[in-house]
């Protein structure tokens, strides 16, 4: 049975293109989803995954509408394997279905795997040279100028005593939490 997986990021977004095309693939049954990528909880996801039996192929239009991460993919895919499903992304060279296609993916994964700790390299490389120099890493201590400005208004409306908390936060435009930390940076003691 073929079993499609529609994702878009935003609810402003149309699965139709993918719909469309996992449709004309034969899927039998495809399950839509409105969530972000980044997002682990996508309900019907996890709905696929367990309704997938060996013999069963997920379709899916593209591999970042599966995946949150080449990891995630990766782990999806081999979960996959072990219940004997198998993977085609329409617009991908993948077929999981197929020993080149299992081949391919493994490739682009170790490829992935292989940029990752490249990158990792180099930036530890990088704030490596940077310390040995003398350089002060990180953000910079304090408050930027406009919030610097808007901790003294918190200040002085605060020691006033006519507004509340919330009231203050509200006409500055910034949260309580925010403005506790504004207050903090005063010196100012909350109580």
């Amino acid at each position: 049975m073929k079993i499609g997986y529609a994702r878009v990021s935003t609810q402003d977004q149309k699965l139709s293109l993918q719909l469309d095309a996992l449709k004309g693939a034969g899927c039998d049954r495809i399950y839509e989803e409105k969530a972000s990528g980044a997002k682990a909880d996508r309900p019907e996801l996890m709905k696929l995954l367990e309704h997938v039996r060996q013999g069963d192929t997920v379709v899916i239009w593209k591999l970042d509408r599966l995946g949150r991460s080449l990891a995630h993919l990766v782990q999806l895919v081999s979960d996959l394997e072990k219940q004997g499903v198998g993977l085609i992304s329409l617009n991908d060279p993948i077929d999981t279905t197929t020993a080149q296609g299992r081949l391919v993916f493994r490739i682009f994964a170790s490829l992935a795997e292989f940029e990752r700790e490249v990158i990792r390299e180099r930036t530890n490389a990088g704030l490596a040279s940077a310390r040995r120099r003398g350089q002060t890493l990180g953000r910079k201590k304090g408050l930027s100028q406009e919030a610097e400005n808007k901790s003294r208004i918190a200040e002085s409306l605060y020691k006033e005593g006519k507004f509340t908390v919330q009231e203050i936060a509200k006409q500055i435009g910034i949260s309580k939490p925010t403005l506790y930390t504004y207050l903090k940076h005063r010196g100012i003691v909350i109580g």
